[in-house]
């Protein structure tokens, strides 16, 4: 019986690529249909908040009650957190892009790209444009640990780019290649022996600068530019949306919503590339990848205060957000989820606040494909 259904999944998986990767062409209400499930809570976890702190108090104990009172509470979450991950550079707003190959596709062209994305770095990436016929496009960045793969140079199912420029969005693909390569990972400003800007904030920084380079095309809407990432790009996607509020809608997929230590590797904010930055003993040496023993640098800190990241997440209300979850983030991060969404009932909105989950981390055509559509629907 377990095979039948496996094989139903399969065929039913199977067909749905195949019928997005020719296009979607179905009404708002039809795209609203495959996705609004994915917007309400699972009984179990209704009114359910965890352990959590309110996002509706100040951190004085004062409570929030009025719109006007959120705005002033979500610029105390804004200032506290950057404080303590260190203030950005001034943004790249006049960016300067390079072409440096053009190469036509069927149905789109792809440029290799490099632009400057830190105040002391260049990078190389990939924009995809859709044949163009019209004034305005949608547009979503997408974040990994190199550009490639998401524009169907890599792993299956992590074609974020190349399938959303099929569906008629320009797609910039950003990754830090050569920090991968040297397995740092992330972006250290001014330097990896003296950051002064947790890395995870720095790509954030970079996410922004991205937007930037998007905006200033003049084939893009740039009231309609998203973001997506999966797993260390999901984790950037998500802190690039919440931290830089021209982010349309995100769709973060399964990066760890929140601090969960008992994810091991999948969820490990501790890591000296993300929020547990400390200066290296010598140049690109850390201690031991993915072991919490010994954490240092930001990370400590916050769970000693008892931060969490779903003050991060509060930072995207009212915009929506899709959480693509898996084995990092299964139905139970409802409990976080459900106080951004009462910050959204105060601000008089609904369905802001979306997770569609899998078993497995890895992002598969079903998953996808309701990524795709929440796009559609969001920003087309």
């Amino acid at each position: 019986m377990k095979n039948k259904i496996c094989i139903i999944f399969l065929m039913i998986s199977a067909i749905s690529f195949v019928a997005y990767s020719q296009g979607n062409s179905n009404s708002k209400e039809e795209l609203w249909g495959k996705i609004s499930p994915y917007f309400s809570v699972p009984s179990e976890f209704s009114g359910q908040y965890g352990n959590y702190k309110s996002l509706l108090k100040f951190y004085n104990g004062d409570t929030v009650l009025t719109k006007n009172d959120w705005r002033k509470r979500r610029n105390e979450i804004y200032t506290k957190w950057n404080d303590m991950m260190g203030k950005w550079p001034n943004l790249i707003q006049k960016q300067k892009m390079k072409i440096l190959d053009t190469e036509q596709k069927e149905g789109y062209t792809k440029y290799r790209i490099s632009f400057k994305w830190t105040p002391t770095e260049e990078t190389e990436a990939y924009l995809l444009v859709p044949k163009l016929n019209k004034k305005k496009y949608p547009a979503v960045v997408t974040t990994f640990y190199e550009p490639k793969t998401a524009i169907g140079e890599g792993k299956p199912n992590r074609d974020f780019a190349l399938q959303l420029v099929k569906r008629g969005f320009v797609a910039l693909s950003i990754g830090t290649t050569k920090a991968s390569q040297d397995r740092t990972y992330s972006l250290y400003y001014p330097s990896i022996q003296n950051a002064k800007v947790q890395p995870l904030s720095m790509l954030a920084y970079a996410a922004a600068n991205s937007w930037y380079l998007l905006s200033d095309l003049p084939y893009v809407d740039n009231k309609r530019i998203g973001i997506m990432g999966h797993s260390f790009g999901g984790k950037w996607a998500m802190f690039g949306s919440c931290l830089f509020d021209k982010f349309a809608c995100a769709v973060w997929s399964d990066p760890g919503v929140v601090f969960d230590e008992d994810k091991g590797s999948l969820v490990n904010y501790w890591e000296p590339w993300y929020l547990g930055y400390y200066p290296t003993p010598w140049e690109n040496v850390w201690r031991k990848k993915g072991n919490i023993e010994g954490a240092k640098g930001l990370y400590p800190r916050l769970l000693k205060e008892n931060h969490d990241l779903h003050e991060i997440m509060a930072l995207m209300a009212p915009r929506p957000f899709l959480v693509s979850g898996g084995a990092s983030d299964q139905p139970v991060r409802w409990t976080a989820l459900n106080h951004v969404t009462k910050i959204n009932k105060l601000l008089g909105v609904e369905n802001r606040v979306a997770m569609q989950n899998r078993v497995l981390h890895e992002p598969n055509n079903y998953s996808n494909s309701i990524a795709y559509d929440f796009f559609e629907y969001f920003l087309k």
